[in-house]
């Protein structure tokens, strides 16, 4: 159920976002577990961005959607492997439709980009002890 939640957040997410995704690219088969993106940059595009902006600089309106960039909160990789597995307010839950080696991915380019540079990578094998 909460799998199915997410997919439909993301794809009215999605419908309203103007940075080219679309509820396509969340497309899921029946074989398909996770999202079909790989590597950290093209997770976030497709995920994250619709409401933490492109540039990671968040955006309030219809909520308030904390900025990424700059944001002394990344520098803790477990605490954002955390949100983006389990969700944190607003934010749904991740970890139903994202591998470790995506949520791995995406918390690198979070930590990594988006102005940031925070000591350490993060690992699968990370996400699966927080898991």
């Amino acid at each position: 159920m909460k799998h199915n939640i997410a997919l439909a957040v993301f794809a009215a997410v999605l419908g309203a976002s103007t940075i080219g995704a679309s509820a396509a690219d969340f497309a899921q088969t029946s074989t398909a577990q996770t999202l079909p993106q790989t590597g950290g940059k093209e997770i976030y595009n497709a995920v994250c961005s619709a409401c933490h902006m492109p540039g990671g600089q968040g955006a309030t309106g219809a909520g308030a959607y904390p900025a990424l960039a700059g944001n002394e909160f990344v520098d803790s990789a477990d605490s954002v492997i955390a949100w983006v597995l389990n969700g944190h307010k607003a934010m749904p839950p991740l970890g139903g439709v994202m591998d470790d080696a995506q949520v791995a991915d995406v918390v690198n380019y979070v930590r990594h980009d988006l102005g940031n540079s925070f000591e350490g990578d993060t690992t699968a094998e990370d996400v699966a002890a927080v898991r």
